[in-house]
């Protein structure tokens, strides 16, 4: 599997690297869609690197700037910022839209995800 950088322990995707990554990933994989300029996608930010600790390699936390990559940002109809969108098997199965506290994002990706 590709990976073009790493954050914490975020898995950083493009556009170019989407499929390789989430679509084709064998385990389910969240993709935190922010910008540089969003305050609220900066607060998300710790608590999904400690969250990715957490679940380790039962879920993949990665990350996609919406600005460079809007591609995948338009294929998913993304028009808020952050917005999370939980894949399995290539699907897309729940969504986390707006800085949220890291105990509902938890639970919601703990439910989305089937763990």
């Amino acid at each position: 599997m590709q990976q073009e950088t790493t954050v914490g322990s975020l898995i950083t995707v493009t556009d170019a690297t989407f499929t390789e990554v989430v679509l084709t990933s064998d385990r389910p994989v969240v993709v935190d869609f922010w910008a540089e300029w969003c305050p609220p996608c900066k607060m998300i930010e710790k608590s999904l690197v400690e969250l990715a600790q957490e679940f380790g390699d039962r879920l993949t936390i990665a990350k996609l700037n919406s600005d460079d990559n809007p591609q995948a940002t338009r294929r998913y109809a993304v028009m808020s910022l952050p917005t999370l969108l939980v894949f399995r098997r290539g699907e897309v199965v729940g969504s986390v839209v707006g800085s949220r506290p890291k105990l509902h994002l938890r639970q919601s990706l703990t439910t989305h995800a089937g763990l």
